[in-house]
Protein backbone atom coordinates (compact mmCIF):
# COMPACT_ATOMS: atom_id res chain seq x y z
CA UNK A 1 0.00 0.00 0.00
CA UNK A 2 1.53 3.47 -0.75
CA UNK A 3 2.26 6.41 1.97
CA UNK A 4 1.84 9.51 0.05
CA UNK A 5 1.49 11.42 3.49
CA UNK A 6 5.49 11.82 4.02
CA UNK A 7 8.13 12.76 1.62
CA UNK A 8 11.78 11.62 3.10
CA UNK A 9 14.66 13.53 2.56
CA UNK A 10 17.35 11.74 0.38
CA UNK A 11 21.29 11.54 2.01
CA UNK A 12 23.95 13.67 0.17
CA UNK A 13 25.26 12.00 -3.17
CA UNK A 14 29.08 10.41 -3.61
CA UNK A 15 30.19 12.14 -6.96
CA UNK A 16 31.30 8.69 -8.17
CA UNK A 17 27.73 7.90 -8.38
CA UNK A 18 26.31 10.92 -9.58
CA UNK A 19 25.21 9.46 -13.12
CA UNK A 20 23.73 6.57 -11.36
CA UNK A 21 22.18 8.22 -8.66
CA UNK A 22 20.45 10.62 -11.63
CA UNK A 23 18.93 8.14 -13.34
CA UNK A 24 18.16 5.97 -10.31
CA UNK A 25 16.07 8.81 -9.20
CA UNK A 26 14.41 9.31 -12.72
CA UNK A 27 13.22 5.59 -12.15
CA UNK A 28 12.03 5.81 -8.54
CA UNK A 29 9.66 9.16 -9.76
CA UNK A 30 8.64 7.29 -12.80
CA UNK A 31 7.70 4.43 -10.44
CA UNK A 32 5.97 6.86 -7.87
CA UNK A 33 4.10 8.47 -11.23
CA UNK A 34 3.06 5.54 -12.29
CA UNK A 35 1.69 4.18 -8.37
CA UNK A 36 -0.29 7.49 -8.27
CA UNK A 37 -1.47 7.19 -11.73
CA UNK A 38 -2.93 3.29 -10.56
CA UNK A 39 -4.01 5.00 -7.20
CA UNK A 40 -6.32 7.88 -9.02
CA UNK A 41 -7.67 5.11 -11.62
CA UNK A 42 -8.93 3.00 -9.50
CA UNK A 43 -11.36 5.59 -7.81
CA UNK A 44 -14.84 6.50 -9.92
CA UNK A 45 -14.80 9.75 -8.91
CA UNK A 46 -12.94 12.85 -11.13
CA UNK A 47 -9.74 12.92 -9.68
CA UNK A 48 -6.54 14.54 -9.69
CA UNK A 49 -3.46 14.76 -7.77
CA UNK A 50 -1.67 18.46 -7.78
CA UNK A 51 1.25 19.98 -6.60
CA UNK A 52 3.60 22.55 -7.85
CA UNK A 53 6.94 22.65 -10.05
CA UNK A 54 10.06 24.38 -9.81
CA UNK A 55 8.84 27.51 -11.21
CA UNK A 56 5.65 27.40 -9.01
CA UNK A 57 3.69 26.17 -11.79
CA UNK A 58 0.28 24.19 -10.84
CA UNK A 59 1.52 20.12 -11.91
CA UNK A 60 -1.29 17.45 -12.07
CA UNK A 61 0.80 14.49 -10.90
CA UNK A 62 -1.54 12.07 -11.47
CA UNK A 63 -5.21 12.04 -12.78
CA UNK A 64 -8.04 9.57 -13.78
CA UNK A 65 -9.62 9.36 -17.29
CA UNK A 66 -13.02 10.94 -15.56
CA UNK A 67 -10.77 14.50 -14.15
CA UNK A 68 -9.79 14.92 -18.02
CA UNK A 69 -13.08 14.06 -19.52
CA UNK A 70 -14.52 16.72 -17.15
CA UNK A 71 -11.96 19.18 -18.87
CA UNK A 72 -13.42 18.33 -22.06
CA UNK A 73 -10.77 15.64 -22.90
CA UNK A 74 -11.41 12.19 -24.02
CA UNK A 75 -11.56 9.46 -21.89
CA UNK A 76 -8.36 7.29 -21.36
CA UNK A 77 -6.36 10.58 -22.94
CA UNK A 78 -4.59 11.13 -19.79
CA UNK A 79 -3.23 7.81 -19.43
CA UNK A 80 -1.62 8.69 -22.90
CA UNK A 81 0.25 11.77 -21.86
CA UNK A 82 3.68 11.64 -18.98
CA UNK A 83 3.21 13.15 -15.91
CA UNK A 84 3.29 15.42 -14.32
CA UNK A 85 1.00 17.90 -16.42
CA UNK A 86 0.96 21.44 -16.22
CA UNK A 87 -2.86 22.17 -14.78
CA UNK A 88 -3.62 24.55 -17.18
CA UNK A 89 -2.96 22.28 -20.37
CA UNK A 90 -5.83 20.46 -18.65
CA UNK A 91 -8.40 22.85 -18.46
CA UNK A 92 -10.44 24.91 -20.39
CA UNK A 93 -8.93 29.00 -20.12
CA UNK A 94 -12.71 29.64 -18.25
CA UNK A 95 -12.54 27.50 -15.77
CA UNK A 96 -8.38 28.10 -14.94
CA UNK A 97 -8.80 30.91 -12.65
CA UNK A 98 -11.41 30.04 -9.86
CA UNK A 99 -9.46 26.73 -9.58
CA UNK A 100 -5.97 27.63 -9.60
CA UNK A 101 -7.30 30.17 -6.77
CA UNK A 102 -8.83 27.74 -4.71
CA UNK A 103 -5.50 25.45 -5.38
CA UNK A 104 -3.08 28.38 -4.14
CA UNK A 105 -5.57 29.05 -0.91
CA UNK A 106 -5.52 25.26 0.05
CA UNK A 107 -1.43 25.32 -0.44
CA UNK A 108 -1.14 28.44 1.51
CA UNK A 109 -3.29 27.60 4.40
CA UNK A 110 -3.88 23.48 4.74
CA UNK A 111 -7.17 24.04 4.94
CA UNK A 112 -9.21 21.77 2.27
CA UNK A 113 -11.20 24.08 0.02
CA UNK A 114 -14.72 23.97 -2.29
CA UNK A 115 -16.02 25.27 -5.30
CA UNK A 116 -18.74 24.40 -8.19
CA UNK A 117 -17.58 24.74 -12.03
CA UNK A 118 -19.53 24.36 -14.92
CA UNK A 119 -17.77 22.79 -17.99
CA UNK A 120 -18.95 23.80 -21.33
CA UNK A 121 -18.66 20.46 -23.30
CA UNK A 122 -19.74 19.29 -26.48
CA UNK A 123 -22.69 17.12 -25.57
CA UNK A 124 -23.75 19.93 -23.12
CA UNK A 125 -22.82 21.44 -20.06
CA UNK A 126 -21.72 19.91 -16.93
CA UNK A 127 -21.26 21.07 -13.26
CA UNK A 128 -19.24 19.48 -10.82
CA UNK A 129 -18.71 20.12 -7.39
CA UNK A 130 -14.68 20.17 -6.72
CA UNK A 131 -13.28 18.96 -3.27
CA UNK A 132 -9.55 20.37 -2.41
CA UNK A 133 -7.92 18.23 -0.04
CA UNK A 134 -3.94 18.26 1.30
CA UNK A 135 -2.63 15.02 0.32
CA UNK A 136 0.83 14.72 1.28
CA UNK A 137 3.20 17.04 3.51
CA UNK A 138 7.19 18.34 4.24
CA UNK A 139 8.40 16.37 6.98
CA UNK A 140 10.29 19.28 8.37
CA UNK A 141 7.99 21.96 7.63
CA UNK A 142 4.39 20.30 7.44
CA UNK A 143 4.24 22.22 4.24
CA UNK A 144 1.73 21.14 1.94
CA UNK A 145 3.85 19.64 -1.33
CA UNK A 146 0.19 17.74 -3.13
CA UNK A 147 -3.37 18.79 -3.02
CA UNK A 148 -5.82 15.68 -4.00
CA UNK A 149 -8.97 17.33 -6.25
CA UNK A 150 -11.69 15.12 -6.58
CA UNK A 151 -14.86 15.89 -8.35
CA UNK A 152 -18.51 14.68 -8.38
CA UNK A 153 -20.88 15.50 -11.22
CA UNK A 154 -23.91 16.88 -10.27
CA UNK A 155 -25.20 18.09 -12.98
CA UNK A 156 -28.71 16.23 -12.46
CA UNK A 157 -29.48 18.18 -8.97
CA UNK A 158 -28.44 21.86 -11.11
CA UNK A 159 -30.93 21.15 -13.60
CA UNK A 160 -33.55 19.89 -11.02
CA UNK A 161 -32.19 23.07 -9.51
CA UNK A 162 -32.69 25.29 -12.73
CA UNK A 163 -35.91 23.66 -13.39
CA UNK A 164 -37.29 24.43 -9.89
CA UNK A 165 -35.87 28.42 -10.29
CA UNK A 166 -37.62 28.29 -13.79
CA UNK A 167 -41.14 26.68 -12.11
CA UNK A 168 -40.53 29.29 -9.14
CA UNK A 169 -40.05 32.03 -11.69
CA UNK A 170 -43.02 31.05 -13.45
CA UNK A 171 -45.16 31.23 -10.12
CA UNK A 172 -43.92 34.31 -8.78
CA UNK A 173 -45.11 35.81 -12.36
CA UNK A 174 -48.34 34.73 -11.75
CA UNK A 175 -48.76 35.03 -8.52
CA UNK A 176 -47.47 38.88 -8.60
CA UNK A 177 -49.83 39.40 -12.14
CA UNK A 178 -52.71 38.33 -10.93
CA UNK A 179 -55.66 41.05 -10.14
CA UNK A 180 -56.41 39.29 -6.76
CA UNK A 181 -54.69 39.67 -3.88
CA UNK A 182 -53.06 36.07 -3.08
CA UNK A 183 -51.58 35.50 0.54
CA UNK A 184 -50.21 32.51 1.68
CA UNK A 185 -49.78 31.66 5.90
CA UNK A 186 -48.15 28.66 7.72
CA UNK A 187 -49.36 26.98 10.64
CA UNK A 188 -48.47 29.55 13.21
CA UNK A 189 -51.09 31.70 10.68
CA UNK A 190 -48.11 33.88 10.19
CA UNK A 191 -48.33 35.63 6.50
CA UNK A 192 -45.40 34.10 4.06
CA UNK A 193 -46.65 34.91 0.57
CA UNK A 194 -47.89 38.80 -0.07
CA UNK A 195 -48.15 39.16 -3.29
CA UNK A 196 -48.54 42.83 -5.40
CA UNK A 197 -52.30 43.16 -5.22
CA UNK A 198 -51.89 42.21 -1.83
CA UNK A 199 -50.03 44.85 -1.23
CA UNK A 200 -52.25 47.68 -2.97
CA UNK A 201 -55.30 46.33 -1.28
CA UNK A 202 -53.89 46.69 2.33
CA UNK A 203 -51.28 49.36 2.04
CA UNK A 204 -48.69 47.51 2.70
CA UNK A 205 -45.53 46.36 1.12
CA UNK A 206 -44.58 42.70 1.60
CA UNK A 207 -41.61 43.42 3.39
CA UNK A 208 -43.45 44.55 5.94
CA UNK A 209 -45.57 41.93 6.62
CA UNK A 210 -43.56 38.34 5.26
CA UNK A 211 -43.57 36.60 9.11
CA UNK A 212 -45.90 38.73 10.91
CA UNK A 213 -49.38 37.15 11.89
CA UNK A 214 -52.26 37.35 9.88
CA UNK A 215 -54.52 39.20 12.34
CA UNK A 216 -53.22 42.37 11.68
CA UNK A 217 -54.82 42.91 8.53
CA UNK A 218 -58.39 41.80 9.99
CA UNK A 219 -60.62 44.41 12.06
CA UNK A 220 -60.38 44.35 15.30
CA UNK A 221 -63.63 42.65 15.75
CA UNK A 222 -62.70 39.42 13.44
CA UNK A 223 -59.70 38.58 15.48
CA UNK A 224 -60.55 37.12 18.68
CA UNK A 225 -62.43 34.09 16.56
CA UNK A 226 -60.32 34.07 13.24
CA UNK A 227 -57.80 31.29 14.71
CA UNK A 228 -60.43 29.62 15.78
CA UNK A 229 -62.17 29.41 12.48
CA UNK A 230 -59.07 28.32 10.82
CA UNK A 231 -58.28 25.43 12.80
CA UNK A 232 -61.75 24.00 12.15
CA UNK A 233 -60.63 24.40 8.28
CA UNK A 234 -57.32 22.98 8.73
CA UNK A 235 -59.45 19.64 10.14
CA UNK A 236 -62.41 19.95 7.85
CA UNK A 237 -61.72 17.15 4.88
CA UNK A 238 -62.71 20.24 2.79
CA UNK A 239 -59.44 21.33 0.97
CA UNK A 240 -61.23 24.64 -0.07
CA UNK A 241 -63.75 26.83 0.19
CA UNK A 242 -65.31 30.41 0.10
CA UNK A 243 -64.85 32.23 3.58
CA UNK A 244 -68.26 33.38 5.53
CA UNK A 245 -70.50 32.96 2.03
CA UNK A 246 -73.53 34.93 3.23
CA UNK A 247 -72.59 37.52 5.35
CA UNK A 248 -69.87 40.57 4.14
CA UNK A 249 -66.20 39.91 5.33
CA UNK A 250 -63.39 43.11 5.78
CA UNK A 251 -60.13 43.35 5.90
CA UNK A 252 -57.91 45.96 7.52
CA UNK A 253 -56.24 48.89 5.72
CA UNK A 254 -52.97 50.06 6.82
CA UNK A 255 -54.89 53.52 7.17
CA UNK A 256 -57.43 51.23 9.11
CA UNK A 257 -60.26 51.88 7.21
CA UNK A 258 -62.53 48.87 6.30
CA UNK A 259 -62.11 46.81 2.71
CA UNK A 260 -65.03 44.83 1.89
CA UNK A 261 -63.21 41.55 0.34
CA UNK A 262 -64.49 38.09 -1.10
CA UNK A 263 -62.40 35.75 -0.10
CA UNK A 264 -61.61 31.46 -1.27
CA UNK A 265 -59.54 30.32 0.98
CA UNK A 266 -57.58 26.60 0.26
CA UNK A 267 -54.98 24.38 1.96
CA UNK A 268 -52.32 22.45 1.27
CA UNK A 269 -49.38 20.06 3.12
CA UNK A 270 -46.12 20.83 3.10
CA UNK A 271 -43.59 18.22 4.57
CA UNK A 272 -46.40 17.61 6.98
CA UNK A 273 -47.35 20.83 8.01
CA UNK A 274 -50.54 22.87 6.77
CA UNK A 275 -50.07 26.11 4.10
CA UNK A 276 -53.33 27.92 3.27
CA UNK A 277 -53.31 30.62 0.82
CA UNK A 278 -55.74 33.10 0.15
CA UNK A 279 -57.15 34.68 -2.71
CA UNK A 280 -58.96 38.12 -1.94
CA UNK A 281 -60.53 40.07 -4.38
CA UNK A 282 -61.97 43.73 -3.29
CA UNK A 283 -65.67 44.16 -3.86
CA UNK A 284 -65.76 47.98 -2.70
CA UNK A 285 -67.63 49.08 -5.62
CA UNK A 286 -70.00 45.91 -5.96
CA UNK A 287 -70.79 47.24 -2.20
CA UNK A 288 -70.89 50.45 -3.19
CA UNK A 289 -73.51 49.34 -5.96
CA UNK A 290 -74.82 46.99 -4.05
CA UNK A 291 -75.89 49.81 -0.91
CA UNK A 292 -77.05 52.12 -3.37
CA UNK A 293 -79.54 49.67 -4.91
CA UNK A 294 -80.44 48.31 -1.66
CA UNK A 295 -80.91 52.28 -0.63
CA UNK A 296 -82.86 52.79 -3.76
CA UNK A 297 -85.59 49.84 -3.36
CA UNK A 298 -86.26 51.46 0.14
CA UNK A 299 -85.95 54.78 -0.88
CA UNK A 300 -88.92 57.34 -2.43
CA UNK A 301 -87.32 58.58 -5.79
CA UNK A 302 -89.12 61.95 -5.52
CA UNK A 303 -88.83 63.14 -1.97
CA UNK A 304 -85.83 60.77 -0.87
CA UNK A 305 -87.26 59.84 1.96
CA UNK A 306 -87.80 56.12 3.23
CA UNK A 307 -90.71 54.23 0.97
CA UNK A 308 -93.41 51.97 2.11
CA UNK A 309 -91.36 48.66 2.48
CA UNK A 310 -88.41 50.30 3.86
CA UNK A 311 -91.26 52.10 6.72
CA UNK A 312 -92.84 48.34 7.33
CA UNK A 313 -89.10 46.65 8.05
CA UNK A 314 -88.38 49.32 10.36
CA UNK A 315 -91.33 49.22 12.68
CA UNK A 316 -91.52 45.67 12.19
CA UNK A 317 -87.92 45.66 14.08
CA UNK A 318 -89.55 47.71 16.46
CA UNK A 319 -92.22 45.99 17.02
CA UNK A 320 -89.99 43.23 17.89
CA UNK A 321 -89.55 44.65 21.67
CA UNK A 322 -91.96 46.05 23.97
CA UNK A 323 -90.51 49.58 23.51
CA UNK A 324 -93.59 52.43 23.16
CA UNK A 325 -94.42 53.27 19.85
CA UNK A 326 -96.48 56.07 18.19
CA UNK A 327 -97.72 56.27 14.36
CA UNK A 328 -98.78 58.94 12.46
CA UNK A 329 -100.52 59.03 8.83
CA UNK A 330 -100.52 62.21 7.16
CA UNK A 331 -102.47 63.93 4.50
CA UNK A 332 -102.36 66.97 2.68
CA UNK A 333 -105.23 68.57 2.10
CA UNK A 334 -106.93 69.14 -1.56
CA UNK A 335 -103.27 68.13 -3.04
CA UNK A 336 -105.80 67.54 -6.35
CA UNK A 337 -106.69 71.36 -6.65
CA UNK A 338 -102.74 72.09 -6.05
CA UNK A 339 -102.04 70.42 -9.09
CA UNK A 340 -105.19 71.59 -10.72
CA UNK A 341 -103.90 74.92 -9.34
CA UNK A 342 -100.61 75.10 -10.51
CA UNK A 343 -99.34 72.25 -12.58
CA UNK A 344 -98.03 68.53 -11.29
CA UNK A 345 -94.19 70.08 -10.99
CA UNK A 346 -95.47 72.49 -8.89
CA UNK A 347 -97.60 69.41 -6.73
CA UNK A 348 -94.24 67.50 -6.81
CA UNK A 349 -92.92 70.74 -4.87
CA UNK A 350 -95.26 70.25 -2.09
CA UNK A 351 -94.05 66.97 -1.78
CA UNK A 352 -90.80 67.88 -1.19
CA UNK A 353 -91.45 70.12 0.99
CA UNK A 354 -93.17 68.57 3.44
CA UNK A 355 -90.41 65.90 3.08
CA UNK A 356 -87.88 68.36 4.23
CA UNK A 357 -89.62 70.09 6.95
CA UNK A 358 -91.15 66.88 8.29
CA UNK A 359 -87.25 65.58 8.59
CA UNK A 360 -86.47 68.67 9.98
CA UNK A 361 -88.70 68.22 12.97
CA UNK A 362 -88.28 64.44 13.58
CA UNK A 363 -85.76 63.02 15.74
CA UNK A 364 -82.97 60.72 15.23
CA UNK A 365 -85.12 57.40 16.18
CA UNK A 366 -88.16 58.55 13.96
CA UNK A 367 -89.00 57.33 10.48
CA UNK A 368 -90.37 59.62 8.03
CA UNK A 369 -91.46 57.94 5.51
CA UNK A 370 -93.92 58.35 2.17
CA UNK A 371 -96.87 55.94 2.35
CA UNK A 372 -97.64 57.05 -1.02
CA UNK A 373 -99.64 59.56 -3.46
CA UNK A 374 -99.50 62.67 -1.11
CA UNK A 375 -99.71 60.54 1.71
CA UNK A 376 -97.20 60.80 4.63
CA UNK A 377 -96.50 58.44 7.77
CA UNK A 378 -94.00 58.83 11.14
CA UNK A 379 -93.13 56.02 13.43
CA UNK A 380 -92.04 57.39 16.61
CA UNK A 381 -90.92 55.26 19.02
CA UNK A 382 -90.54 55.66 22.87
CA UNK A 383 -93.64 58.09 22.53
CA UNK A 384 -97.07 57.49 24.13
CA UNK A 385 -100.11 59.03 22.14
CA UNK A 386 -99.97 62.35 24.10
CA UNK A 387 -96.64 63.33 23.10
CA UNK A 388 -97.49 62.19 19.32
CA UNK A 389 -100.16 63.96 19.16
CA UNK A 390 -98.60 67.57 20.46
CA UNK A 391 -95.44 66.73 17.89
CA UNK A 392 -98.82 66.06 15.09
CA UNK A 393 -100.06 69.54 16.13
CA UNK A 394 -96.48 71.29 16.01
CA UNK A 395 -95.90 70.12 12.21
CA UNK A 396 -99.26 70.88 10.85
CA UNK A 397 -99.16 74.56 12.76
CA UNK A 398 -95.74 74.81 10.74
CA UNK A 399 -97.24 73.69 8.04
CA UNK A 400 -100.17 76.24 7.90
CA UNK A 401 -98.35 79.08 9.02
CA UNK A 402 -95.77 78.38 5.99
CA UNK A 403 -92.79 78.93 9.33
CA UNK A 404 -90.52 77.36 7.61
CA UNK A 405 -87.48 77.97 5.10
CA UNK A 406 -87.76 76.49 1.83
CA UNK A 407 -85.90 77.07 -1.61
CA UNK A 408 -89.10 77.01 -3.78
CA UNK A 409 -88.71 76.20 -7.31
CA UNK A 410 -91.78 77.64 -8.18
CA UNK A 411 -92.59 81.61 -8.75
CA UNK A 412 -93.44 81.92 -5.16
CA UNK A 413 -94.66 79.70 -1.90
CA UNK A 414 -97.55 77.07 -2.23
CA UNK A 415 -99.89 77.51 0.70
CA UNK A 416 -101.30 73.74 1.65
CA UNK A 417 -102.27 72.37 5.28
CA UNK A 418 -102.05 69.30 6.68
CA UNK A 419 -104.58 66.46 8.28
CA UNK A 420 -103.25 64.05 10.77
CA UNK A 421 -104.05 60.64 12.41
CA UNK A 422 -102.79 59.46 15.41
CA UNK A 423 -102.68 56.14 16.83
CA UNK A 424 -100.33 54.48 19.86
CA UNK A 425 -99.19 50.68 20.11
CA UNK A 426 -101.62 48.38 22.52
CA UNK A 427 -99.47 46.66 25.27
CA UNK A 428 -98.41 43.51 23.57
CA UNK A 429 -99.40 44.56 20.04
CA UNK A 430 -97.10 43.13 17.53
CA UNK A 431 -99.45 43.59 14.33
CA UNK A 432 -98.06 46.60 12.57
CA UNK A 433 -100.79 46.68 10.38
CA UNK A 434 -103.57 46.91 13.27
CA UNK A 435 -101.70 50.10 14.35
CA UNK A 436 -101.70 51.53 10.64
CA UNK A 437 -105.58 50.78 10.23
CA UNK A 438 -106.19 52.92 13.84
CA UNK A 439 -103.66 55.49 12.54
CA UNK A 440 -105.69 55.98 9.26
CA UNK A 441 -109.27 55.85 10.85
CA UNK A 442 -108.12 58.76 12.65
CA UNK A 443 -106.86 60.49 9.54
CA UNK A 444 -110.24 59.66 8.16
CA UNK A 445 -112.09 61.85 11.11
CA UNK A 446 -109.94 64.83 10.45
CA UNK A 447 -110.56 65.49 7.31
CA UNK A 448 -114.38 64.50 7.48
CA UNK A 449 -114.04 67.27 10.46
CA UNK A 450 -112.98 70.14 8.14
CA UNK A 451 -109.06 69.01 7.41
CA UNK A 452 -106.12 71.05 8.56
CA UNK A 453 -106.49 69.34 12.07
CA UNK A 454 -104.81 66.55 14.40
CA UNK A 455 -107.38 63.62 15.48
CA UNK A 456 -106.34 60.96 17.91
CA UNK A 457 -107.42 57.27 17.59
Amino acid sequence: MLDFDRCMPLPGPDPDTIPTMFVREELVMNDRYSQLQEFVDGIEASVAIVGCGESGELMVSACNGEFFEMAGGRRGGAGARSFPIVLDTLLPSYARHDLRKKLQECFASGVPQELEQAYDLREGTRWWRLSLKPFRFAIESSTVLEILVTGLDITPKMLLMRELEVSTSRFRSVVNAAYDAIITIDQLHNITLFNRAAEDLFGYDASEVIGKPLLDLLPETYRPHHDQHINQFARSPVNSRQMDERNRIYGRHRDGSLLPVEIAISKINVDGLLEFTAVIRDISDRVRLMDLLQKEAGTDELTGLPNRREFLDVVENILRTDDALSVLMIDIDYFKKVNDTYGHDAGDEVLRALAKVGTAASRSMDIFARWGGEEFVVAMPATDLEHARARAEMLRSTIEAQDFVYNWRTSKPIPFTLSIGVATRAPGEHDVQAILKRADQALYRAKEAGRNRVELE
